[in-house]
């Protein structure tokens, strides 16, 4: 086999490569959206100033979309042998590239402040339970499918309800931290001790790790299917020369 020819069966397999590569990262987007929604919905409608975190399946989404697009492209580039698509493609994995290498550099600068971010948060849901919580139905009901959802009760523990409004009105805890009830009695001794906050910690832990391995891999990939199709955008130049 020939140089040129390992060098195009290689350039497409990089490329397929990525394009499950935005697969799998649309995915992860749509997942989080999915199972992770109510948490978000709930974060944003606590706090403004939260979008940014409600927003992050909708970036995995695009994100996801864009590689698959790209991955695509690139397959069509190489099978084409298309000097045009191969330096349009070298281009934009470039600046894909260039991006994803300056967001990472942003996240490491600042990564000093996610403790700082994560009390703000805590902060805010605090104050949440204890003055908003059963007052606002629409967010009441937010936290109620959240809490369903994880299996806790409130934000540390079920005492967070303790002096809250909804104690104070009601006389008892909320439904869901008593997941199990006999005749449809109020929830007065709250049977989940695990509060919601570290649920949600670990939950966003987990999504974060599994965002990293597949940001480096992809990372791997888009230096690989650039020397590629530089290569084999030389290798089209000199073949068109010679001839």
């Amino acid at each position: 086999m020939s140089v040129y020819k390992c060098l195009k069966i290689i350039l497409f397999a990089f490329n397929f490569i990525i394009f499950l590569g935005g697969g799998s990262i649309l995915g992860i987007g749509i997942w989080i959206k999915v199972d992770g929604g109510k948490f978000l919905e709930l974060l944003q409608k606590v706090s403004a100033s939260l979008n940014v975190v409600a927003n992050v399946g909708y970036l995995c989404i695009a994100l996801g979309a864009f590689l698959m697009l790209i991955g695509f492209l690139g397959c069509c580039g190489a099978m084409k042998e298309n000097k045009c698509m191969l330096m349009i493609f070298f281009l934009l994995i470039l600046v894909i590239f260039l991006a994803q290498l300056v967001a990472g550099v942003v996240i490491l600068a600042f990564s000093s402040l996610a403790d700082i971010f994560m009390a703000y948060i805590d902060t805010w849901l605090m104050n949440f339970v204890k003055n908003d919580y059963g007052r606002t139905d629409a967010v009441t009901e937010t936290f109620d499918a959240v809490m369903k959802q994880f299996k806790c009760c409130g934000i540390h523990g079920h005492t967070d309800f303790t002096d809250s409004y909804f104690f104070n009105t009601n006389q008892h805890y909320p439904d869901e931290c008593c997941p199990v009830k006999l005749f449809n009695v109020p929830c007065i001794l709250p049977t989940l001790s695990q509060g919601c906050y570290p649920v949600f910690l670990k939950f966003l832990k987990s999504n974060t790790m599994i965002l990293g391995i597949v940001a480096v891999a992809i990372g791997v990939l888009e230096i690989g299917a650039m020397a590629s199709s530089m290569i084999m955008y030389c290798e089209i130049k000199k073949q068109s020369s010679v001839a």
